[in-house]
């Protein structure tokens, strides 16, 4: 099983192409950027990772991904480079293509598009979205880019993303452009995957409870009229502090799941503050035992 790292990049996480060589020697099978462009101040939608629903400080801190990307791509040559995630609604469609399609060519095609709607209202409206139709906007937008990465003259006329058509170069090297993994959750989620996306980034609280959604998934997709192997499923899942046994990664496995992604709140407010090595060392253990599963 592959076994990827979520790290947070901000000016106080240390030296990035460091931390990305550390992950690449340590066997990590990906490494991910999340994305806020901006934090709103005095916002007042609660955070839904906490139960106070108090947002961490250093989110306000996060670095652009695709940058932080670009950084690591100069000093790796096999770990792929995914966002997790990039919030698409708040991101004009074709500067983003370009974008992503520069970084899939100059890193010989190791990138991993994650994406989501965002749940932060004042910060999509702000970015200039709509928050009820930050989901419309998603699926636009990223159809949108498959037509620019794929054809040689690309237009597209929905009813939040229109342009003329135009030509977008470079092409990424990955056929199709890099696989694009909806991070979100719940029924809409899963319907959202099974229509339009290649694979499902969820956080995962257990084996048991994400196995049941993953069954949903596969019988979503069959209907959607495609093949349900062909959809992969990462979940972004606790480490336990390194701790991650054989046989929790072993239930993964059998729910379904094509490989993880470790982070907690906890480990992205230490990388955020400088810990990245640290926290690298502690949960390096996992892909080792991940190698047996």
């Amino acid at each position: 099983m592959d076994v990827g790292v979520l790290v947070t990049a901000t000016a106080e996480s240390g030296d990035l192409s460091a931390v990305a060589r550390r992950a690449e020697a340590l066997g990590f099978a990906s490494l991910w950027i999340p994305e806020h462009p901006v934090i709103p101040v005095g916002h007042t939608t609660p955070f839904p990772g906490a139960t106070d629903g108090v947002l961490p400080e250093h989110y306000n801190r996060w670095a652009d991904p695709f940058i932080a990307l670009t950084v690591a791509a100069g000093v790796t040559n096999r770990i792929k480079l995914g966002t997790g995630i990039c919030l698409l609604p708040e991101r004009d469609p074709l500067m983003t293509a370009k974008v992503v399609a520069s970084l899939d060519l100059y890193s010989n095609g190791r990138v991993i598009l994650g994406i989501g709607g965002g749940w932060l209202r004042e910060e999509t409206e702000i970015m200039g979205t709509s928050f009820r139709l930050r989901w419309r906007r998603l699926r636009e937008t990223v159809e949108a880019m498959r037509l620019l990465w794929t054809q040689t003259e690309a237009g597209y006329d929905g009813e939040l993303v229109q342009f003329p058509a135009v030509r977008c170069e470079p092409k990424p090297v990955q056929q199709n452009g890099p696989p694009v993994l909806l991070g979100a959750h719940g029924p809409k989620a899963l319907e959202r995957v099974a229509r339009s996306y290649d694979g499902w980034f969820p956080l995962a609280w257990s084996p048991k409870a994400l196995g049941a959604e993953i069954e949903e998934l596969r019988k979503l997709v069959k209907e959607a009229g495609r093949d349900p192997n062909s959809v992969p499923v990462t979940p972004i899942i606790d480490p336990d502090n390194g701790n991650l046994s054989v046989d929790t990664l072993k239930r993964y496995q059998d729910a379904g799941v094509d490989g993880v992604v470790v982070f907690n709140q906890q480990m992205g407010t230490e990388i955020a503050d400088g810990k990245a090595h640290e926290w690298l060392d502690r949960v390096a253990p996992i892909v080792d035992r991940a190698q047996g599963v």
